[in-house]
């Protein structure tokens, strides 16, 4: 067989589309919350010269993006300012990109905010007053270390044996130790030991909340009261009184001191009922309100001492600055845009709370507001809004839908908040099954399965019929 082999050369046309820096920084800074927003702010600040902060109130208003652009226009290199559009770099195929870091500021918007500092800090300073030797301590640091959000230890205690190279049962007195610090029930190795080490830190270690606990945890588990009250010659009403007193602890201590920071959340929008209708506005109050500084007009004109390096160094920072206040700008403009456009989908919600909520999806809202999906995305992604009916993450206004007997569609999360109104109203002595449940709601005209309900009941945490039966 005779193979040959031709090489051809020829010029072909392929369309690529190219994320530059300054697009993935618009993108970070539309998606972060407004907290970290205010950060790299003050970040910039610090180090932008010819950025500063103005009070409205007291200072005039700042030149237009327009009057910057006439005023720098002999500042400008030939190579035009880029006009952040985001929507342009959505269309079809584009996926996330890479690029190159070159300048000091792509470096600090993709440095994540600070941290708040971890309960972990309040646990070691407790052990630095308990352990005197040295390895115990640097054992004492390794399993506080070792604790995840909960305050769990998910780290095995011969590993961390093998660590140090030492015993098991040093680690084992160590651990002992930890577990006596606050909050009770800390550095636990499943739920069992962490309702243990509460009760006995409350004086009840050798009560009958304990005895359960230690006993008759599955039966526990799944509120097999009558089993429990066979076993300690009890009935199942005193049972049932103990599961309470047990409910009332604490199974994840580790959030009221890792999770400390977290606790609060800051919305990044407000929507109020005004009149007969709801406006939007951005909780942006804290954020500082910048503009170009004028200070160093004259050097960058040459008018004043500089060398080319400050010249051009000058000529850079403002252009940077001028284009972080456009971006700014821009990213109020976006959210506000989506934010009513969730208000004018999901208006009966701020008027009747979740059972109101319509099927909504980001793309409807895009199609609303003439934006690509993935703006919307952004936008809506760690943000979270004020309402008249309290705070929510703005991904809950979206939701799938299921079809009623008259063929409308109704949102998931309502469905959702009919079974927890289903359940709420229920005997506690005669519990609701699933069937019984979709019969109900299908007398209000939703058409769903038993494993929905099955599946949307799990998702809320409300136990099957029997284990909610009480006594």
């Amino acid at each position: 067989m005779d193979v040959k082999l031709r090489l051809h050369q020829g010029l072909y046309q392929r369309q690529q589309l190219v994320m530059t820096q300054r697009l993935q920084q618009a993108l970070k800074l539309l998606q972060i919350p407004t907290l970290e927003l205010e950060q790299v702010l003050r970040q910039e600040l610090q180090i932008n010269p010819l950025l500063e902060e103005y009070d409205p109130e007291d200072d005039e208003a700042p030149e237009t993006p327009e009057e910057n652009e006439e005023e720098s226009a002999a500042h400008e290199s030939e190579e035009p300012e880029e006009k952040v559009d985001w929507d342009e770099y959505f269309k079809d195929g584009f996926r996330d990109g890479t690029w190159e870091r070159e300048t000091d500021e792509e470096d600090r918007l993709e440095r994540p905010a600070a941290s708040v500092p971890s309960g972990q800090q309040e646990l070691a300073e407790q052990l630095a007053y308990t352990l005197d030797e040295p390895l115990d301590r640097r054992i004492g640091e390794y399993i506080i270390g070792s604790l995840n959000r909960d305050g769990y230890l998910v780290c095995p205690l011969a590993e961390i044996a093998a660590t140090f190279e030492t015993d098991l049962e040093r680690v084992e007195r160590v651990l002992a130790v930890i577990q006596g610090f606050d909050p009770p029930g800390v550095a636990a190795r499943d739920i069992q030991e962490c309702l243990l080490l509460q009760l006995r830190a409350s004086g009840r270690g050798d009560g009958p909340e304990a005895l359960v606990v230690r006993d008759h945890f599955e039966a526990l588990k799944n509120r097999r009261f009558a089993d429990i009250a066979r076993e300690l010659r009890i009935t199942p009403r005193e049972v049932q009184d103990i599961a309470g007193r047990i409910g009332e602890l604490d199974p994840k201590p580790g959030l009221s001191v890792v999770g400390e920071g977290a606790a609060y959340i800051t919305p990044d929008l407000v929507v109020e009922k005004v009149d007969d209708g709801y406006v939007c506005y951005l909780n942006d109050g804290n954020l500082p309100r910048l503009r170009i500084s004028n200070a160093y007009d004259a050097v960058a004109a040459g008018k004043q001492g500089g060398d080319d390096d400050t010249v051009q160094f000058i000529d850079e920072k403002r252009r940077y600055a001028e284009w972080i206040i456009k971006t700014i700008e821009q990213r109020r403009r976006t959210m506000i845009k989506v934010m009513e456009a969730i208000v004018r989908e999901q208006g009966e919600f701020f008027e009747q709370g979740a059972i109101a909520l319509r099927p909504l999806t980001l793309q409807q809202v895009a199609t609303a507001i003439g934006m690509h999906e993935s703006t919307v995305s952004r936008v809506t992604k760690q943000k979270y809004v004020q309402t008249p009916r309290g705070v929510f993450p703005l991904k809950y206004f979206f939701s799938a839908g299921l079809d009623t007997d008259e063929g409308d569609e109704v949102a998931a999360k309502a469905v959702k908040q009919m079974i927890q109104e289903i359940v709420a109203a229920e005997s506690p002595a005669r519990p609701l099954s699933d069937k019984r449940i979709v019969d109900l709601l299908s007398e209000k005209g939703l058409k769903i399965a038993r494993r929905t309900v099955a599946k949307y009941r799990e998702q809320m945490g409300i136990l099957n019929a029997r284990m909610r039966k009480q006594f």
